[in-house]
């Protein structure tokens, strides 16, 4: 009986999907009598006298629950006992993985073992590819946060050269006044110094919005944003917030 696919997923990430369901305490596709959508309680375990001892090949995972009473969809259950199953998971080729999945209840009365209907295993499964969808929702979320980073980079980088090519105009307009006054001057004009007992950096331009970190006194800022009572900030550790006016004061 049991469930046997060939899963469209690295060897790996199958393994991480399968580890967090076995851990989640639950069998789903069962039901203690009517009351639960699931049974609840269950167990991870590395080995189980329900089944025996696995000797074919891949790595095999057990979640056990034990004192289950009359578990749904086992043949002739209908008594007190243990409810186990065992996953299976086997290399494949380079984009699929083998998962073998099997759900047995023994009673404690007369140690017979029930075979599942598969509706544990289906279930169970389903468990599974839920986890791996949610794992490549997050790869795909992490490769955008990453081409955005790269993007914001980029702009601060063809910022940053532009300020340079002002800075050096104004030089060559005023050949008087050395580049160091310049760079003072410009320094004077984005960047300011929390003021004491020190600030909070804020997540949005209010009050009540959260903090994301407190910022000591003294500390340098750049400013990125202008608006009548706040500012848009980024920290001598590259975090971007918001600051009130009051809170920073010019550079000495």
């Amino acid at each position: 009986m049991g469930l046997s696919i060939s899963v469209p997923a690295a060897e790996q990430e199958l393994l991480q999907a399968v580890q967090d369901v076995v851990s989640d305490g639950i069998i789903q596709g069962s039901k203690e009598y009517n009351k639960d959508e699931y049974i609840a309680g269950a167990k991870a375990a590395d080995k189980t006298s329900v089944f025996p001892k696995w000797t074919g090949p891949g790595q095999f995972f057990y979640k056990v629950r034990e004192n289950a009473l009359d578990p749904r969809n086992f043949k002739d259950g209908g008594d007190s006992g243990t409810l186990a199953v065992r996953y299976v998971v086997q290399h494949g080729d380079e984009k699929n993985t083998i998962l073998k999945i099997d759900a047995i209840f023994v009673d404690d009365s007369h140690l017979r073992p029930h075979s599942s209907n598969g509706s544990v295993e289906a279930a169970e499964f389903k468990e599974i590819q839920d986890h791996l969808a949610a794992m490549h929702l997050a790869k795909e979320r992490a490769v955008e946060d990453e081409k955005r980073h790269q993007q914001e980079l980029a702009a601060k980088e063809l910022e940053r050269k532009h300020k340079e090519q002002q800075l050096e105009f104004a030089a060559a307009q005023k050949p008087d006044e050395s580049l160091e006054h310049h760079v003072q001057t410009l320094r004077r004009d984005v960047e300011r110094v929390v003021k004491v007992p020190g600030a909070q950096l804020k997540s949005a331009p209010f009050r009540s919005a959260s903090s994301l970190k407190p910022l000591a006194p003294g500390g340098q800022v750049v400013i990125l944003v202008t608006t009548p009572y706040w500012f848009g900030v980024e920290t001598e550790d590259g975090q971007h917030g918001w600051i009130h006016h009051s809170e920073l004061e010019q550079l000495p």
